[in-house]
């Protein structure tokens, strides 16, 4: 392996520690520093019990030792347990979370990264034609329009109009939690291949391809499509890392359990381990995607110099 390759992605993922310890200081001493406490909204509790509790989860503890010993914690991959959901611990609730909000996201990024690079290159393709016009006035409106506007059309329209016009039950699954999160990113990656593949078919090697009687296919997918992707690969990497969390407002408007409705009870209830816990998942994971795109691009174009 290419020693500058080796070089750099140490540094990344040096850089990568480092924005979480970040992430994790910053969240850790911004909750505490809130007025208010976790067991304050509890009915009928008494000071001997609240000061009981916050001695059990370590509460009572100087800030800074708290803080000290959830850093500890962590690297035990301990994140504790859940001051809310009694008998659970963080790492169930994310992972019984994420479980629900990976089976939507998966299967949406999916959707969006392959329709979006087909639809992108066919028109780049027939650029100007029907083709390109209709892709590109459809795309431009589903990037326009919020994610939470589609959502709450799509409930509307096929779980409250439909069934009541023609008498039937709602639909149920995930067809349209998946319908929904894979719209915004489809129409993005549409337009970025769209305008990536446009830029690589007007360079002097796809010119000199075709100037050899390259046949037209060829000069598409094996020489245009691969370089075209290079920048769709740096939306990938943020994207899939929103997109397999879900995202907030889709589950809320389709009741899905996932891992955004456990961030939202968090914070909500002040549960201190889970909002953490929520939180170190959610930086970490943007961090490997991100990792993972470094990788990808040199797997796409080994002459990217990373010196």
């Amino acid at each position: 392996m290419d020693t500058k390759f080796v070089n750099y992605m140490v540094k990344r993922i040096l850089l990568a520690l480092v924005t979480i310890l970040f992430v994790i200081t910053v969240t850790f001493f911004l909750m505490h520093a809130i007025p208010g406490g976790p067991f304050l909204g509890e009915k009928a509790i008494t000071e001997e019990v609240q000061r009981a509790l916050e001695k059990k989860y370590g509460l009572d503890k100087p800030l800074i030792t708290q803080y000290f010993t959830y850093l500890g914690d962590l690297l035990r991959f301990d994140f504790g347990l859940s001051l809310k959901q009694r008998g659970m611990t963080v790492k169930e609730i994310i992972f019984s979370g994420f479980a629900e909000s990976a089976k939507i996201g998966s299967l949406a990024a999916l959707i969006a990264i392959i329709i979006g690079i087909i639809l992108g290159s066919a028109a780049a393709v027939r650029r100007n034609k029907t083709t390109d016009k209709v892709t590109m006035v459809v795309s431009t409106a589903f990037v326009a329009v919020p994610s939470f506007v589609i959502g709450t059309f799509i409930l509307l329209l096929f779980f409250i109009a439909i069934p009541k016009l023609l008498g039937m039950p709602a639909p149920g699954g995930y067809i349209f939690p998946i319908l929904t999160l894979s719209l915004y990113p489809m129409a993005y990656i549409t337009r970025l291949t769209r305008s990536s593949m446009l830029d690589v078919l007007g360079q002097d090697y796809i010119r000199t391809a075709r100037a050899k009687g390259v046949t037209k296919n060829k000069v598409i997918f094996k020489h245009a499509l691969k370089n075209a992707l290079i920048p769709v690969l740096t939306y990938v990497g943020p994207m899939l890392a929103y997109i397999l969390t879900g995202s907030l407002v889709v589950e809320k408007i389709f009741n899905v359990p996932g891992i955004s409705r456990a961030f939202i009870n968090s914070i909500t209830n002040r549960d201190y381990p889970l909002i953490m816990g929520t939180t170190v998942f959610l930086a970490s994971l943007i961090v490997i995607m991100n990792l993972v795109t470094d990788i990808l691009y040199r797997i796409v174009d080994p002459r990217i110099d990373f010196s």
